[in-house]
C-alpha cells in the first residue's frame, strides 16, 4: 500500500506505474483505493462506477476496471455534502459528519472488495488517501492505517520534494503516528524531484535515520505523467493554458466533474485549451466553449451566472461562436431543470440558460453506462460512457447516435450549440476530428486511450530505473 504525506504528493501516479511495470513482468496485478473522493469517475465493466484513477491504475494492469477496485467513493456537492458510491452503486448524499459517523460501517464493504481482488491477483497495488499523519481522522478509518491495519497489509510512504519540506513532512509523519501503525510502514518513496539526485544525497540519509524507515529511491519530474487523467481538480488551476491558435474555452465550474474529457483536446498542437478560473472572462477570441459536466448541475448553473458567464456565452453566441454542453453542462443548456426528489439538494427547479429546447428531470436513478456510436451529422465514429441522473427531453434534432438505438443529445436551429451525455467524446480520433474540423483546425489524428498506454509504458520504465523493485517486491511478498 502506498500512503502519502498528503494529498496530491502522486500516489495515484506512482501506483499506476507500478501497476504496468508488475503487468509486464508477467504478474496479474490488480489496483485498489479503499476510499476515494473525487468528481472524476469511470464507468466499470460490472455496471457500476470508481474513481477515475483507479480505471487508469486497471488499464495499467491490463485488467478490466470493477466496482471492487474502489469500494468507497465520496463525490462532492457542495462543501458540506456529498454523494456516496459503495461498492459501484450510489448510496445517497451525506453531510460531512453524517459521512464521518458511518464510514467505520463500510470497512466491511472495503474488505469484502479486497479479498475478492487479492483472491484473483499476484499482487494488489493499494493507493491510500491524503495522509496518515491526519491523526485527527484516525478514528475510524477506512482509507489509509484503519484499512492497513484491518487487511494487514505493509505500506510505504510517499513524499513529494516538489513542494518542499520533505524531510520533516516523512519525519514529522513518523514523529505523530501510533507505534503500531508506525510499524505497518516498511520504507519510504520521494517523488517528483528535479535536478541532480546526488545534491539530495545527505537529505535522504537524514530521513532515513529521522524516521527508522529504509529509502526506496528517488523519482525523477516525469513528463508521462502528465499525459495521464487527472485524480483532482487542484491540477486544473496549474494547467489553465496549453497549445496553439485555435481557442477552446472550459469555465471551471465548482463542482467540475470528468475533466479529463478535454485532455484530448489538450494534446492537439493546433489548440489553444483555456481552462478558465472564476473570476475570469470566458476568452472573447474563443472558437468554441464547452460547459462541463458537474456533480451540482443546479448549484453550478447558479455559480456560472454569478461569474457572469451567461453573459459571456451569450455574447460568444451572438458573435458566430459554437457551443458544446457535455452532461451537466447539456442540462444547463436547456430551458429547464427540475429536481423533484432533491437529488442535488432542496427540491425544486430553476430556468436553464435557454439556448437548447430541451429541458432535464434529475431523478433518484443514475445511467451507467459505456457507449458507442456515431455522430448523426457526420457519421463520425465516437465511443465514451454515461453517468448521470438526468432525463433530458425536448424538440431538438438529436446530435449522436448510439450502438444500441438509441439517441442522444440536442442540436440547435442553427447548428452551433449542441448538447449530449457522452463522456469522452474527444478522445476517439475521428471524432474529435469533426468538431476540430468545424473550428478550422486540423488533428494529430491519434486514440487518446493509445496516448494514455504509451504514456504509462513510459512512466514504468522511468519507476524502473529509479525505484528499488526487488525491495518493493520483497515489502509486497513476492518471491
Amino acid at each position: 500500500m502506498l500512503q502519502g504525506t498528503g494529498s496530491d504528493v502522486g500516489k495515484s501516479v506512482l501506483v499506476a506505474g507500478l501497476c504496468r511495470l508488475f503487468a509486464k513482468r508477467g504478474l496479474k496485478v490488480m489496483p485498489f483505493k479503499p476510499q476515494n473522493m473525487s468528481n472524476n469517475a469511470a464507468v466499470t465493466s460490472d455496471g457500476g462506477e470508481i474513481g477515475r484513477a483507479q480505471a487508469v491504475q486497471a488499464l495499467a494492469a491490463r485488467v478490466a476496471p470493477h466496482s471492487d477496485m474502489n469500494p468507497v467513493l465520496i463525490k462532492p456537492q457542495s462543501d458540506r455534502t456529498a454523494q456516496v458510491i459503495i461498492q459501484g452503486q450510489m448510496q445517497g448524499t451525506r453531510s460531512a459528519g453524517g459521512y464521518q459517523a458511518e464510514k467505520a460501517r463500510w470497512l466491511e464493504a472495503v474488505l469484502d472488495s479486497y479479498q475478492r481482488l487479492a483472491a484473483q491477483a499476484d499482487l494488489v497495488l493499494i493507493e491510500g488517501a491524503g495522509s496518515p499523519a491526519e491523526i485527527n481522522l484516525r478514528c475510524g478509518d477506512i482509507a489509509n492505517m484503519g484499512f492497513a491495519r484491518a487487511a494487514n497489509v505493509p505500506v510505504v510512504l510517499v513524499g513529494d520534494i516538489d513542494r518542499g519540506g520533505v524531510i520533516a513532512a516523512v519525519a514529522g509523519t513518523r514523529a505523530v503516528l501510533d507505534p503500531d501503525d508506525a510499524a505497518m510502514i516498511h520504507g519510504f518513496i520521494i517523488n517528483r524531484f528535479r535536478g541532480d539526485p546526488d545534491l539530495f544525497a545527505d537529505g535522504y540519509r537524514m530521513i532515513e535515520r529521522l524516521s527508522g524507515w529504509r529509502g526506496l529511491g528517488v523519482v525523477p519530474w516525469i513528463d508521462a505523467a502528465r499525459r495521464l487523467p487527472a485524480e483532482d481538480a487542484v491540477v486544473l488551476d496549474r494547467r489553465a493554458v496549453s497549445g496553439g491558435s485555435i481557442v477552446i474555452a472550459v469555465p471551471m465550474l465548482s463542482r467540475i466533474a470528468n475533466f479529463d474529457d478535454f485532455d484530448a483536446l489538450a494534446a492537439e498542437p493546433e489548440v489553444r485549451l483555456v481552462m478558465v478560473p472564476p473570476g475570469a472572462p470566458l476568452p472573447a477570441k474563443a472558437s468554441l466553449v464547452i460547459l462541463p459536466g458537474t456533480k451540482a448541475t443546479i448549484a453550478d448553473l447558479a455559480f456560472l451566472r454569478s461569474q457572469g458567464w451567461d453573459i459571456d456565452l451569450a455574447a460568444h453566441i451572438r458573435r458566430g461562436g459554437q457551443v458544446l454542453g457535455i452532461c451537466g453542462g447539456y442540462q444547463m443548456l436547456g430551458t429547464r431543470i427540475a429536481d423533484p426528489d432533491g437529488i442535488e439538494g432542496t427540491p425544486g427547479e430553476v430556468e436553464g440558460l435557454g439556448h437548447l429546447p430541451v429541458t432535464t428531470r434529475l431523478a433518484p436513478h443514475k445511467r451507467l453506462a459505456e457507449v458507442t456510436g456515431i455522430s448523426i451529422a457526420e457519421g463520425a465514429a465516437l465511443r465514451g460512457y454515461e453517468i448521470h441522473c438526468g432525463v433530458t427531453d425536448g424538440a431538438a434534432p438529436p446530435l449522436l447516435r448510439l450502438h444500441d438505438g438509441r439517441t442522444d443529445g440536442a442540436v440547435s436551429a442553427c447548428g452551433r450549440i449542441a448538447g449530449c451525455y457522452v463522456h469522452g467524446l474527444f478522445d476517439h480520433p475521428a471524432q474529435r476530428a469533426v468538431w476540430l474540423g468545424r473550428l478550422g483546425a486540423g488533428s494529430d489524428g491519434l486514440d487518446q486511450a493509445v496516448r494514455v498506454d504509451e504514456a504509462l509504458d513510459e512512466l514504468a520504465d522511468a519507476l524502473a530505473r529509479h525505484l528499488d523493485i526487488t525491495a518493493l517486491a520483497r515489502i509486497a511478498g513476492l518471491t
